[in-house]
């Protein structure tokens, strides 16, 4: 799954962005590190202050369409598993 990409409201970078459940145009930023700090002195990676904000989404994901028809008739089984 290809994520729609934000700009960071802090750090200003280029990441992915989580579609939020019920929320179309709304995203959690994804985790990332800040472009100047990578680790702290014990060399634990750290976070941007902006991760996992929730903005705005502009490209808004679409839902599988599926072929009702296929799905309406009383023949047609969904194959669960293939052997």
């Amino acid at each position: 799954m290809k994520l729609p990409r934000v700009e960071c409201p802090v750090c200003g970078r280029n990441v992915a962005a989580l579609p939020l459940p019920g929320q179309a145009a709304r995203g959690r930023v994804w985790r990332h590190d800040a472009p100047e700090v990578r680790r702290d002195a014990d060399g634990a990676l750290v976070s941007c202050k902006g991760a996992l904000e929730v903005v705005d989404v502009t490209a808004v994901a679409a839902q599988l369409a599926f072929d009702v028809e296929t799905l309406e008739r009383d023949d047609a089984a969904p194959t669960l598993f293939v052997i």
